[in-house]
């Protein structure tokens, strides 16, 4: 890309930048590190608009890496309920613990790099955002602005790091990584993209090919294998029991259900209540809400009408939903 089009990419930022409380405005001195750290892990696998109020409450309650380092694990894990990836989380709180331990964050994407639950990515842009060091920033959003405007329709990951090193300006790296991601979120989108508006058309293979929703090439979707498991239903005097569970593996750490193993075959247990699927990064989940009269010795009772305060993961919430909605269906 030419200097006269990283200009006009950085003008572009300059006039339509979204607005987003973890950003400085563009040509501003730059934000905070620890926002721009607790928003580059918010949004990992999280869309804008999804991360968007949840991160101004999380920042309310805890407004610095300081706060946030002494927080209760369970409160933090409560707080996360919902934004999935709870391993982020956890990471979070092992990272914040060890910045303010250290008096601060590293100041250089190598440094960043050694802190707990941070990558490449997430090093390189709080280092170009926060410390205007010239990092590559790439995410999904660059890969694919990137691979319309070279042309490429399987592109190695080197050759997308390699072409936005080239495109990376010194003076406001930040701004620039901002402005890809933006782009790539507003214009040069995975369907429908809006060539007509964007400042880099003229230098754009793909647009001069006419058909840039062909780069890159769409990756080859494998189907997710199935996993079964029981949820039990452990109700008393208006409110059901909840534990919580293991610290490590999926969901560690998070209020929940009782249950047993999730398994590679349906084990059908008691009267179901529901059945909640979900799906995860590499499996999908078919959990059967059982009823039960069997409470564990570790856990919680928690009254239904406050099930909103217990901080529950996607999966359990929507099964205490289901079987609360089929309770109202049935008393209709």
């Amino acid at each position: 890309m030419r200097a006269n089009a990283t200009e006009r990419l950085l003008q572009h930022y300059v006039d339509k930048s979204r607005v987003l409380p973890w950003r400085s405005p563009p040509g501003s001195p730059p934000p905070p590190p620890y926002l721009v750290w607790l928003s580059e892990v918010m949004l990992q696998q999280t869309t804008v608009a999804a991360v968007t109020p949840r991160f101004q409450r999380f920042v309310r309650r805890w407004p610095s890496v300081e706060a946030l380092a002494v927080a209760a694990e369970e409160e933090v894990l409560s707080e996360w309920a919902g934004l999935g990836y709870y391993a982020r989380a956890r990471n979070l709180i092992a990272c914040a613990r060890e910045v303010a331990a250290r008096g601060g964050f590293p100041t250089t994407q190598a440094g960043l790099r050694k802190l707990p639950g941070i990558g490449d990515y997430t090093a390189a842009a709080i280092a170009a955002i926060a410390f205007r060091e010239p990092a590559v920033v790439v995410d999904s959003n660059v890969e694919r602005v990137t691979a319309r405007l070279r042309g490429l329709e399987r592109p190695a990951k080197a050759q997308i790091r390699d072409a936005v090193a080239a495109m990376t300006p010194d003076e406001c790296p930040g701004d620039f990584a901002q402005a890809m991601m933006d782009l790539g979120a507003t214009i040069c989108r995975p369907k429908n993209p809006l060539c007509g508006e964007c400042p880099l058309n003229r230098d754009c293979a793909a647009f001069a090919m006419g058909r840039p929703e062909l780069f890159p090439a769409p990756k080859a979707k494998r189907e997710k294998p199935v996993r079964y498991g029981a949820a039990y239903w452990i109700e008393r005097d208006g409110a059901i029991r909840l534990v919580r569970r293991p610290s490590k593996g999926l969901l560690g750490g998070m209020a929940a259900l009782p249950g047993g193993a999730w398994t590679s075959e349906p084990a059908r247990i008691g009267p179901v209540l529901g059945r909640v699927r979900h799906v995860f990064t590499h499996f999908a989940l078919e959990l059967d809400i059982v009823a039960s009269d069997e409470a564990p010795v570790e856990g919680w009772w928690q009254l239904l009408k406050s099930i909103d305060e217990a901080g529950l993961p996607t999966l359990y919430r929507r099964a205490i939903e289901q079987v609360l909605e089929s309770r109202k269906s049935l008393a209709a």
